[in-house]
């Protein structure tokens, strides 16, 4: 049986207000985190995604103090990310109240980390957040830092790596497409659905009910997005609808 298709709002916290720019830049306030996280929920969201786009040591306690917020009041699962690099980063957002971690600039820096993670909690809550942009030869490379900087890694191979290594699932952010609403870059998205068997979660893009199903189409398990439903113009409900009426599965 076909599993569902997930859609999922992202959540970028910054000192404790969620914010959304365009490539991650020019951000602006969008609201509460656990006030939205509880909208939606009762939208019908199948996760969360939480990311400390800060994700500096003087952020942390916030992050965390938020986190636990949102789990006494939101009850679907919720991945949490920004700044994680160590195992004990993943258990303190586990005890939090995080369902799943994400894991982006910790495991470019030291990737047996990796491993270790999913060693200890299991493959199911450790995501590889992947930032992703076209270089100028047109492949596509691994960034940090908002996707300003290469991170000297090609995205496909290391999406390969990170999965061998006990990723359990991919959050796949394009960095050229995201804020800009023009959707998802469908290119990245089969490149490394060809060669990874994990979840894939498309994410950069996002501006209409169709590009979530073209996302589908090219072989993504699950949709994020954040501006579109941060700022009403779309609901989760309409993004259902046109999965359903494509011929996707949605709970």
């Amino acid at each position: 049986m076909t599993s569902a298709v997930r859609v999922i709002p992202c959540l970028d916290v910054d000192a404790g207000r969620v914010v959304k720019g365009v490539n991650f830049v020019d951000l602006r306030d969008a609201g509460d985190p656990v006030e939205l996280a509880h909208g939606y929920e009762g939208q019908g969201a199948d996760e969360l995604t939480f990311l400390d786009v800060t994700a500096s040591s003087a952020a942390r306690d916030t992050t965390y103090e938020v986190v636990g917020r949102t789990a006494e009041q939101v009850f679907i699962p919720l991945t949490v990310g920004g700044g994680v690099r160590t195992v004990a980063d993943v258990d303190r957002l586990l005890r939090s109240g995080a369902d799943k971690v994400g894991i982006n600039t910790g495991a470019i820096a030291r990737p047996e980390v990796i491993a270790e993670i999913a060693d200890r909690f299991g493959a199911q809550v450790l995501v590889l957040s992947a930032d992703v942009r076209r270089a100028a030869d047109g492949h596509f490379e691994i960034t940090t830092h908002g996707g300003r900087t290469s991170a000297g890694l090609e995205a496909v191979e290391w999406c390969v790596r990170a999965a061998a290594l006990g990723a359990g699932e991919i959050l796949l952010n394009s960095m050229d497409a995201d804020g800009t609403k023009d959707g998802f870059d469908l290119e990245l998205i089969r490149a490394v659905r060809r060669e990874v068997s994990v979840p894939l979660v498309a994410s950069g893009g996002a501006g209409a009910p169709e590009h979530f199903v073209q996302a589908v189409d090219a072989g993504a398990d699950a949709v994020l997005a954040a501006s579109v439903f941060h700022f009403g113009e779309l609901t989760i409900g309409q993004v259902k609808d046109a999965l359903r009426a494509a011929g996707h599965p949605v709970r």
